[in-house]
């Protein structure tokens, strides 16, 4: 027997009800409130699952902030060692020795300690261009992953043709891995609702379409679950609320004087060596970044004072919140409920980089939920991307620039702290023995723990 952890992103109590397989799982077990981590967002959590540590104590103050050390801005890294303190796969070796860990694109996935990985990894060719493509480890399950389930899908994983199928494939690799590999523990991270809940809302029939489209393609591998007694956990890290009020952060910093950006083929780029002050944003949290703490009372109110602000926190405030570490903002705002923030930091369009334009997580200094849109005011746009992909097919290099520069499309976010349970994350487990009505974020490693152990003892 076997435990199986499903991180089910943007679950919450208001989706359970579209979904009766996931609940028929937990019925001989339990379902609990999951209280979060600030922030709510999907490196800190997934990293605090992990360690049972606040982002103050593992680091992981966001899905990215500003490499002080080399001067960058970087989003969606993927080692491993990033990630400060015990990880749930080394605790539970300790404890039952030989015991064999997967991980199934969970984040931070390369370079851990664990026996099986499987994570997004696109082809970055030599001229250019991008292929979808996953990394392994060991590297011989990558060949016979795409052998029986074709390329890991790429761009139904993220961006405007994000849909079911990347889910479904993870579910599937998941799934062949408890089959022929057998590991003590699985870990499976299941993308699906972070979709169309920040494409439409949590209240949009769309939701609670795509909660049901999810249930069913879990159905074989809950089944498969059940049929070999696996135990099996089923958490989210947070709730994705209603949210149409974008916050022009770093706009108000550049208007202020203390944002600076340099220019390169008429396009201008964030210039963080030379900025007195600038912001990444993330979601509903935006790091802010400032060079000279003598300007830090100013950047506070310039930042306090926006429409849709809710609080900025200094370095006191963030200890409240458990991410007063080195790698966070000098200050941290949070949005409103109905926030979040832009990462735009140019003052017209037509200067905007080239990258804005297109999928581009890497590039860009700062989250943008957009990505999940075809530009709605170009109506050229879906001819451009059927051009765009013909010359991938063909070989040749392209560029697919169909990412809208107006926020306005966007209908969820998250980040901050929940306002309601309903609306926060929750735990299901198959065990009864393992019940509780509530579980915080930094307990989740020793519910696995007691899962795993008990599991295969």
């Amino acid at each position: 027997m076997s435990l199986l952890v499903l991180d089910v992103v943007g679950l919450t109590p208001r989706l359970l009800p579209h979904m009766p397989n996931l609940r028929k799982m937990a019925e001989p077990g339990f379902t609990a409130q999951l209280d979060t981590v600030f922030p709510a967002v999907t490196c800190s959590v997934q990293s605090t699952f992990l360690t049972g540590l606040k982002p103050a104590e593992h680091g992981i103050v966001g899905n990215g902030w500003y490499f002080r050390e080399l001067g960058e801005v970087f989003l969606w890294r993927q080692h491993n060692k990033l990630v400060q303190g015990d990880k749930f796969w080394d605790a539970v070796r300790r404890a039952q020795t030989g015991h064999r860990v997967a991980n199934v694109c969970w984040w931070y996935a390369m370079g851990a300690d664990t026996d099986l990985t499987v994570t997004p990894r696109p082809i970055y060719h030599a001229d250019g261009k991008k292929s979808p493509d996953a990394y392994t480890y060991p590297p011989q399950l990558h060949d016979r992953l795409v052998g029986s389930l074709g390329e890991f899908p790429l761009f139904t994983y993220w961006g405007p043709t994000a849909s079911i199928a990347s889910s479904q494939w993870i579910i599937a690799a998941a799934q062949q891995i408890m089959t022929q590999d057998r590991p003590d523990t699985t870990l499976v991270y299941v993308p699906h609702l972070d979709y169309d809940l920040q494409r439409f809302g949590p209240d949009a029939p769309q939701a609670a379409a795509a909660a049901r489209e999810l249930d069913t393609a879990l159905k074989p591998l809950l089944d498969f679950a059940a049929a070999g007694g696996h135990t099996v956990v089923a958490l989210s890290e947070y709730g994705i609320t209603n949210a149409n009020r974008p916050v022009d952060v770093n706009r108000a910093l550049r208007r202020a004087g203390l944002l600076n950006v340099y220019v390169q083929a008429g396009m201008e780029y964030l210039d963080p060596w030379t900025s007195r002050a600038f912001a990444v944003a993330d979601h509903q949290v935006a790091h802010v970044y400032v060079a000279d703490p003598a300007d830090v009372p100013r950047v506070r109110d310039i930042v306090a004072g926006l429409s849709g602000v809710d609080v900025v926190l200094d370095r006191a405030g963030q200890a409240g919140l458990g991410i007063d570490h080195e790698r966070a903002g000098e200050l941290v705002a949070v949005a409103e409920p109905a926030a979040w923030f832009t990462y735009y930091y140019w003052l017209s369009d037509d200067r905007a980089p080239d990258f804005a334009k297109t999928v581009e997580i890497h590039r860009k200094p700062g989250y943008d939920p957009a990505e999940l849109f075809f530009d709605p005011d170009d109506p050229m746009v879906k001819l451009k991307a059927a051009s765009a992909l013909a010359r991938k097919k063909l070989g040749l290099r392209y560029s697919m620039q169909v990412v809208p520069l107006d926020p306005a499309p966007v209908r969820g976010s998250h980040g901050r702290l929940p306002d309601s349970a309903a609306d926060g994350p929750v735990l299901l487990c198959s065990d009864p023995a393992l019940a509780r009505e509530k579980f915080h974020a930094t307990e989740v490693k020793e519910l696995l723990l007691a899962a795993a152990v008990a599991g295969n003892g």
